[in-house]
């Protein structure tokens, strides 16, 4: 994945660029202090990255762990903690306890972010923080994300969506910051993997992640196992479909998910496409 390289824009566009960047520290700066829903992804981790810049200690940047959050992505987190001096820290969520959250209905992502929420303000509370922040994006107001919802009613500010920043500016800034994430393919939690109505079970998190893993291992960059039973329905970048068609790679990706438990293995034509398993049910931004 490439990110649309802004430093060739004409200079109107730049110097929305950098505005709107402005714009953000300015938001941070009157704050004061804040905790930052770290996943490691492209976004929070750019907000994680400025807040620091701009609060120091008093920008605290928490990862949520569970069973849902692949291993790859918790490493990335530490990484960026260490690398860039985040004042960082894990935290265990318990959406899994949750059985609304297991049945898996198209509002699960409503669940998930509820407990994480609560779980952050309730340390921003017993720190004197002033915020709780999510990494949400411009290009966010129109998709269908549940999660906004349990955002608005817990309080928790979005200050990359109030700055007006694109997914594509967010990468910019963050290859200019120097972030290893900047040109990262998107991400999201492990459940979003199972579709709809299925129930979300740790074994099946696991067995998503191994495959997932496995692909990764053979150098693939951008791709999604979505879990049907026993049916392994494999999404590849557009790129990169040609060369899981080509026969020793095509056996490799065979074996090695069909040992992770999977008895029929697909590659879904059309490729990787974010929130594949909404096709066909109607939903409405949120």
């Amino acid at each position: 994945m490439t990110a649309p390289d802004v430093r060739t824009a004409p200079a109107a566009d730049e110097a929305r660029l950098l505005e709107k960047e402005s714009r953000l520290r300015r938001a941070l700066a009157e704050m004061g202090s804040v905790v930052v829903a770290f996943s490691g992804g492209t976004d929070s981790a750019y907000l994680g990255w400025v807040a620091t810049a701009v609060l120091r200690r008093a920008a605290h940047c928490i990862t949520a762990d569970s069973p849902s959050y692949p291993s790859r992505h918790r490493a990335t987190a530490e990484r960026l903690a260490r690398d860039f001096s985040l004042h960082h820290e894990f935290i265990v969520t318990a959406e899994m306890e949750n059985p609304e959250y297991r049945a898996n209905e198209p509002d699960r992502c409503y669940h998930c972010k509820q407990e994480l929420f609560t779980a952050l303000q309730a340390i921003a509370r017993d720190r004197g923080v002033a915020a709780v922040l999510d990494g949400a994006n411009a290009d966010d107001r129109g998709d269908y994300r549940p999660g906004r919802k349990a955002a608005r009613e817990l309080g928790v500010r979005r200050p990359l969506d109030d700055a007006d920043l694109s997914k594509a500016e967010i990468r910019e800034l963050s290859r200019r910051a120097g972030l290893p994430t900047w040109d990262e393919p998107a991400s999201a939690c492990l459940s979003s993997r199972i579709p709809y109505h299925s129930e979300v079970t740790p074994e099946k998190l696991a067995m998503i992640e191994r495959a997932e893993d496995a692909l990764i291992a053979l150098g693939f960059r951008v791709c999604r196992v979505r879990h049907h039973g026993d049916v392994a329905r494999v999404e590849l970048g557009p790129d990169e479909m040609a060369r899981a068609l080509e026969p020793a790679t095509r056996e490799a990706i065979v074996r090695d998910l069909k040992a992770v438990g999977y008895r029929y293995v697909t590659l879904d034509l059309q490729g990787y496409r974010m929130g594949s398993l909404n096709e066909g049910v109607r939903l409405q931004p949120v």
